[in-house]
């Protein structure tokens, strides 16, 4: 199969390069009209009961989109006939009476937009808000509604093109030291803008459909180039040994597709399953997430597996061969180390590595507040004017909305019940039709704290003779927080089966893939034990530009474990390939793991660099949960490039030893079929055997 992809592209190279030229124009053009349609709306939970009362209330009594000021240092003259403009603009239906605080120094103003505007009332909220800002004060500060989406767009497309202006050059530098050319080195940065337009094209396509998340964008982005460079890398390295032996620039690209186009194969599908494990989860944006993320992997994938080769028969033979290297290296000599001494290397780094993670026991995740933005936004502004002046106002997560169908002569003892409740402050009774109606409580402390969650379980455990359902932001975390508990065994048991397919099909054995899962959950939980410790508990937060927020935006940890799962098992195939190929060719089980990781060391080493370089130009970016997420992943890469790769795989590896490779003699014949196996052209005499089918090698048959 590989063999005739290939074939084709080195047949018909101009025609290949012009396909992913077209595609790369129609992402950069038509694709980036995706920042457009960006929503910030996560954490939703479809068919809940929150979703299904708040569907009820917005039936009832639709609410407006609210702009909120506060304007500071106006007279009274002043802030009046501002306010008195900003009612007479189009679009505009209510704005209320200016609130005092309690020093007289500034006054809350909230504008109501008429329902059924164009955009979403951007412009008319943009007018209302320029009216405000001429107003002749001491500051004045809007935000919130259709002002705060725009905020949110605006900074994940500073965000992305922020990273990319920081990394890419360093990006370039790295691929120049590793491959000593200019050509070699810019074929990377090739597939990886390739990669960035056809993640733009793919994410326009779905918000056609969906909504598409202002995180999806910065998520994606990041993924795409980082897995397009990896696996450019991985094949350019692989050709410049090729040529070695092979003159001819053509056999040299068959030969490159032949091994590291099949490690290519299994790494982009396994990447794949990873994020494909989000489509269990029921919310709309981990669900586009995996769809948009599988997809994107797959066409990075494709391109490195067509243009690359294309651009290789093209112009490879302006590509120097690599120098052969003898004698053991660094990482050689590493992997004898660790063989030494398996035991106690694996006992030091899970134990290490376990105690990193430790923090993850006091994981909170809450749908966020304006501290995840930056404090240069007007709604990050406008939070903190709120918190020092309307301290009683800045309450980002509203009341819980309990609806009842009942009419309103018939709730007074819910409503007495609810307010005697532990947790909650006040309850007011809403009208919202003959047969419904509302009671907003007001939590006496943090709206998503426990004491309000547990008002919520109450709420709904009631015995009443009329049907009653619990909305508002603490009832939607709550159900978001069931909704993964119930989903999440079996997302896991999704990836898990699926990973553990595609690594018996690539590596013929039942130990190593199982091997592969519980080394990589170590890297993984130890990443997210220190995003937990400095984001959530705020140690060094400084050092990024955040704080301490007291919790993890609700989405952190779950992308996080599957994009770093998926990275992990795609630097596990790198290796895995180079050791299985020195067992076929007779290196016995240390010997195997020893030219390995030599063999592949630099490689990972290279990969992991790079695309942590890529991740670090996020960990700068605006968003607090971005911020997360790219310090998630760069821990997760370097603690699985280091530790994992270098001493957790050789020790274990070492422990299994020819039990590395035992494989029933049934499971022998299904992995026959399973197998995708190529075999590259026959090498010169000369040269030491490096590929072998695997259907001749010298695998274990219990």
């Amino acid at each position: 199969m590989l063999r005739t992809i290939t074939g084709f592209a080195v047949r018909r190279p101009v025609i290949v390069i012009l396909v992913w030229v077209a595609v790369l124009a129609a992402g950069f053009g038509i694709g980036t009209g995706v920042f457009d349609r960006l929503t910030s709306d996560t954490g939703v939970v479809p068919g809940s009961e929150s979703a299904q009362a708040e569907e009820h209330v917005d039936d009832a009594a639709p609410q407006p989109d609210v702009v909120t000021a506060v304007v500071e240092g106006a007279t009274p003259e002043a802030l009046e006939a501002g306010l008195a403009d900003v009612a007479a603009l189009p679009g505009i239906a209510s704005v209320s009476p200016p609130l005092p605080s309690e020093s007289g120094d500034a006054a809350l103003v909230e504008i109501a937009l008429s329902p059924g505007l164009e955009d979403d009332g951007e412009g008319e909220a943009s007018a209302a808000a320029e009216r405000l800002e001429s107003i002749d004060a001491t500051s004045v500060v809007v935000a919130g509604g259709p002002l705060s989406d725009v905020e949110f767009s605006e900074t994940a497309q500073e965000d992305v093109a922020r990273a990319e202006m920081l990394s890419m050059p360093v990006v370039l530098i790295l691929l120049l030291l590793v491959f000593g050319g200019l050509l070699a080195a810019g074929l990377p940065l090739l597939i990886a803008m390739v990669g960035v337009g056809a993640t733009f094209g793919i994410l326009f396509a779905f918000s056609q459909v969906t909504d598409v998340s202002v995180y999806a964008i910065q998520i994606t982005t990041m993924l795409a180039v980082g897995l397009a460079v990896d696996y450019a890398l991985l094949m350019v390295s692989r050709f410049r040994e090729e040529r070695r032996t092979a003159p001819d620039v053509r056999e040299a690209v068959l030969r490159t597709s032949a091994t590291a186009g099949r490690t290519v194969v299994f790494s982009g599908l396994t990447v794949a399953v990873a994020l494909a494990g989000l489509v269990v989860f029921n919310d709309p944006f981990l669900r586009s997430m995996g769809l948009a993320g599988s997809a994107i992997v797959l066409a990075d994938m494709a391109a490195a597996l067509t243009l690359l080769p294309a651009m290789l028969a093209k112009f490879g033979h302006r590509v120097s061969p690599s120098r052969e290297k003898t004698g053991d290296g660094v990482f050689a000599r590493v992997a004898r180390g660790v063989q030494k001494r398996p035991v106690l290397t694996l006992v030091t780094t899970a134990a290490a590595l376990v105690t990193l993670a430790a923090p993850v026991a006091d994981l909170h995740i809450s749908q966020g507040d304006p501290r995840m933005l930056p404090a240069s936004t007007d709604t990050r502004e406008l939070w903190t004017q709120l918190t020092t002046h309307f301290p009683e106002q800045a309450r980002w997560a509203g009341d819980i909305e309990i609806v009842a169908s009942a009419p309103e002569n018939a709730v007074e003892g819910l409503r007495e019940t609810v307010a005697d409740l532990p947790g909650i402050e006040s309850v007011e009774v809403v009208p919202l039709t003959d047969d419904l109606t509302g009671l907003a409580a007001t939590p006496s402390g943090d709206a998503e704290g426990a004491a309000a969650q547990d008002a919520v379980r109450s709420i709904r455990a009631l015995d009443l003779p009329y049907e009653v359902q619990v909305g508002g932001d603490t009832a939607t975390l709550v159900d978001y927080r069931a909704m993964l508990g119930d989903r999440l065994p079996w997302a896991i048991a999704l990836v898990a089966i699926g990973t553990l397919a595609l690594l018996f099909a690539f590596t013929g054995s039942i130990l190593l893939p199982i091997k592969a899962i519980l080394t990589n959950l170590l890297s993984i939980g130890a990443a997210l034990g220190v995003v937990v410790w400095v984001f959530q508990q705020g140690h060094l937060a400084g050092l990024l530009g955040s704080e301490g927020l007291g919790y993890l935006h609700l989405t952190v940890p779950i992308l996080v474990g599957a994009i770093a799962f998926g990275l992990s098992v795609d630097y596990e195939v790198f290796l895995l390939s180079r050791i299985r190929e020195r067992w076929l060719a007779g290196d016995g089980a240390h010997g195997s793991v020893v030219a390995g990781l030599q063999r592949t060391g630099g490689i990972v080493t290279a990969a992991a660099l790079i695309i942590g370089v890529v991740f670090t130009g996020f960990v700068f970016g605006g968003f607090a949960p971005i911020k997360a997420i790219g310090l998630g992943l760069v821990l997760a890469i370097a603690l699985d490039a280091i530790v994992v790769r270098m001493l957790l795989v050789p020790a274990t590896m070492t422990l299994l030893g020819k039990g590395n490779w035992w494989l029933p003699r049934p499971l022998r014949r299904v992995h026959d079929r399973l197998a995708l196996t190529e075999s590259a052209p026959s090498p010169q005499p000369t040269r030491r055997v490096e590929e072998v089918p695997a259907e001749r090698g010298p695998a274990m048959v219990g």
